[in-house]
């Protein structure tokens, strides 16, 4: 008994302790939803610079968008609502 009471906090301390990093999303700077680009302008400028969306979606103070770029690619971008500015983007390699 003793040995297992040692393991089991040790795996929930390893666990707790695991890198979240992959699973976080972009810190965009919080503006007034009045401030925001309209979600229909925001997803014709983002279509006008090549990307075919296929989720449009609002992630915190961002607007996230998966799809694929001009050249096929998948990606996952992270736009500021108010200036379109991409604060944090992945694309397949």
């Amino acid at each position: 008994m003793r040995k297992l009471s040692i393991i089991i906090p040790t795996l929930c301390l390893a666990a707790a302790a695991a890198p979240t990093a992959a699973w976080a999303g972009a810190n965009c700077k919080a503006y007034p939803k009045a401030e925001w680009m309209n979600e229909a302008a925001a997803k014709a400028k983002i279509e006008a610079q090549g990307f075919a969306i296929t989720k449009f979606k609002v992630d915190g103070n961002c607007y996230e968008i998966y799809g694929k770029n001009e050249d096929g690619k998948k990606v996952e971008i992270y736009f500021d609502a108010k200036t379109l500015d991409v604060v944090k983007s992945e694309i397949e390699k």
